[in-house]
């Protein structure tokens, strides 16, 4: 056998696939098996009882994580005058209006992460919808990527500093990044338990049945691991 398809199995084998962990466990039990020669993604797949063709159980929207993805975040920003000043002073990677617009549409540039507009400029912006909206770099309100001219620089510097959207599923799962592998356990956990209680927080009041119906945690080259959802949602709670 290859020795990747030996160290894939060697990482399985390590994971009772019957069992729900509590939630801190399973936490170390992933940074254990994030082994890769890179610093991997912690990642959440969250699996809600909500019904996404419900418009009013379409859960959408944006969570600052209290220790960042530990990922490096490209903003571009639409903007002009004040604005577009105080997106450059805020950090952004790369701010413009017309120029822009017509370097994403002619040139097919899309080297950036994420991406915040103001609000006049999105009649503009909107015309890189079929550029920007399959690839997830869409501005929108929603996620607070469409914003008030003095509220360019809070927008950019909450997305350097670790705000991540989510969007619910049509299976009704929300797959989310909550930080590397070299980050602590407790990082980690804070991360998850802000990502979960704002979950909570947006429950609908249609959802019927069991809200949280399953989690798992895993890294970008390990397997999936388990959690026991109620464990994760009492220890969530207060964030």
């Amino acid at each position: 056998m290859p020795r990747q398809g030996k160290r894939v199995r060697a990482l399985r084998e390590r994971v009772d696939r019957q069992r729900r962990y509590p939630i801190e466990e399973a936490v170390k039990l992933v940074k254990e098996l994030a082994n890769a020669r890179f610093d991997e993604s912690v990642d959440a797949a969250i699996r809600l009882g909500v019904n996404p063709r419900h418009a009013d159980q379409m859960i959408r929207g944006a969570v600052s994580l209290p220790h960042g993805t530990g990922k490096s975040v490209r903003v571009a920003v639409f903007a002009q005058g004040d604005a577009a000043r105080a997106a450059e002073e805020a950090g952004a990677d790369v701010v413009g209006g017309d120029d822009l617009i017509q370097r994403i549409q002619k040139d097919g540039w899309l080297e950036f992460d994420k991406a915040v507009a103001t609000r006049d400029m999105m009649g503009k912006v909107g015309r890189l919808g079929r550029i920007l909206g399959p690839r997830g770099l869409m501005p929108n309100p929603k996620v607070g990527t469409v914003v008030a001219p003095d509220q360019v620089g809070r927008a950019v510097r909450e997305l350097k500093q670790g705000k991540i959207d989510f969007r619910v599923e049509k299976a009704g799962i929300i797959h989310a990044p909550i930080g590397r592998a070299s980050m602590t356990e407790e990082q980690i956990l804070e991360n998850f338990y802000t990502l979960l209680a704002t979950l909570i927080r947006m429950k609908p009041a249609s959802a019927k049945g069991t809200y949280l119906r399953s989690i798992a945690l895993s890294s970008t080259m390990g397997p999936g691991v388990k959690v026991d959802p109620q464990d994760a949602q009492r220890r969530s709670e207060g964030y």
